[in-house]
């Protein structure tokens, strides 16, 4: 592991968003930051922004956000195991996304039978 990794110093927050594999390489978790996407202890953070251990991290992502608490300082990839030491993962559960009947286009008009069970996946049963 890194010096700054076993010392607890502070590391910057695109470097570790990147390291504990919330992002694919670390421009986009710098483009995140630019972008206003990650907040640490509630306040936008440039990509320079140092972390420490204790921090709330919170990062949005496709909607929802994330909420990490960093546990240990990383700047370099480590393996999965690892990155399970260094943070803490507070995100709450997502509700089940609602499902939506859809036809294929082209398909033609719906049969009686069809057009039954599209009424009850909306919701609209005449029982």
């Amino acid at each position: 592991m890194t010096d700054a990794a076993t010392s607890g110093e502070s590391v910057r927050v695109d470097a570790w968003l990147w390291a504990i594999r919330i992002y694919k390489t670390r421009s986009a978790a710098t483009t995140a930051c630019r972008a206003g996407h990650v907040r640490v202890n509630g306040e936008r953070a440039k990509a320079a922004h140092a972390v420490k251990p204790g921090d709330e991290v919170r990062v949005r992502i496709d909607g929802f956000d994330r909420m990490l608490v960093v546990r240990q300082t990383i700047a370099k990839r480590v393996g999965a195991p690892l990155v399970a030491t260094a943070m803490e993962d507070r995100t709450p559960p997502r509700d089940p996304a609602p499902i939506i009947a859809q036809r294929d286009r082209g398909a033609g008009r719906p049969t009686k039978r069809e057009r039954r069970e599209i009424d009850r996946l909306r919701g609209r049963d005449a029982d």
